[in-house]
């Protein structure tokens, strides 16, 4: 079945991508969703390495683009070369037509950069001169951002984060996860054959997307997922403390991300319908970029995660 290939490849990638469990599972559920991922993490916690395994393991290429201040669009998108031989101008394609694009370190990159990395992201096309090219039927970006330097940087606008279906905080691993981590590494660099890895066709992923979108949800499920986005608009329905917290809600865009990685997240765990526990595991990636906090709960340091927790604490699952 193809939901056990996808069980498979989730644990060939944790035997590659050790100590990074929901590093992995968030990009399975990406891929899965047709959505793109931003990470945001210290440097040195394998995001590269993720996305570079996982492209070993489906039918398409992949690229990296590392973001800095004096990137130009076309150096994303590509641009029109004028041919001498033909005295005519041919479309020479940037690194954003892979399958799967790793922009590491998007925030360092002037707002231009940004904005046509994202307009890629959600149209699925660029436009270089007076015509429009379509991007790979495949196509996931995983951005990163690194938390600790903040200088010279160019942080990502609201309105544009929320183009990405999911936001996730990586960590350090812990004492055994580094051991395993330092004897891979000696491993692979004596040969060590690795185990097998999983393979997977286009077509067998636009298969298993489309049986993530028939994976049964109850009304029940759609209206807790409503009643969750309505409470980040909404929140002095709820408590005088999440009003004080939240300065803006959520888009309808969350909506829809909420609603489709759910059914992800239920059908990766080979269950054929979605449970209120899908829709509050899943909350927090999709809602922890979305939300605007007010300068009071910045004052007192509450993160979107608290906020998110808070939510799901009051807000009736049926």
């Amino acid at each position: 079945m193809l939901a056990d290939t996808f069980q498979r490849l989730n644990t060939y990638l944790e035997s590659q991508v050790i100590g990074q469990p929901a590093l992995v599972k968030q990009l399975l559920i990406a891929l899965l969703a047709d959505g793109h991922i931003l990470v945001e993490g210290p440097p040195g916690l394998a995001k590269t390495r993720a996305v570079k395994v996982l492209s070993d393991c489906i039918e398409g290429d992949f690229h990296r683009i590392q973001f800095t201040p004096d990137l130009l669009p076309a150096d994303l998108t590509g641009t029109d070369i004028f041919r001498p031989e033909t005295g005519e101008f041919t479309f020479q394609p940037g690194p954003i037509f892979n399958a799967l694009v790793l922009a590491d370190e998007i925030n360092r990159a002037p707002a231009k950069v940004q904005a046509a990395m994202l307009e890629a992201m959600a149209e699925k096309q660029i436009t270089a001169g007076r015509h429009t090219y379509p991007l790979p039927d495949l196509f996931l970006v995983m951005a990163t951002q690194n938390p600790i330097e903040q200088e010279g940087t160019y942080p990502l606008p609201e309105a544009q984060l929320d183009r990405f279906l999911l936001q996730l905080n990586v960590d350090y691993p812990n004492e055994a996860s580094e051991l395993d981590i330092l004897r891979l590494n000696r491993g692979e660099a004596l040969g060590v054959e690795k185990p097998e890895a999983v393979h997977l066709s286009k077509e067998a992923i636009f298969e298993a997307r489309t049986a993530v979108l028939n994976t049964f949800m109850a009304e029940d499920i759609e209206h807790y997922i409503i009643r969750l986005i309505m409470a980040t608009r909404q929140p002095e329905r709820y408590s005088e403390q999440l009003a004080n917290w939240l300065q803006m809600g959520v888009s309808p865009r969350a909506t829809l991300a909420l609603d489709r990685c759910a059914r992800a997240h239920a059908w990766l765990h080979g269950r054929e319908f979605v449970t209120p526990e899908d829709v509050q595991v899943m909350a927090y990636p999709v809602l922890r970029h979305r939300l605007l906090l007010s300068y009071e709960a910045q004052a007192e340091n509450i993160s979107p995660d608290a906020i998110i927790t808070s939510l799901i604490e009051q807000v009736a699952s049926v």
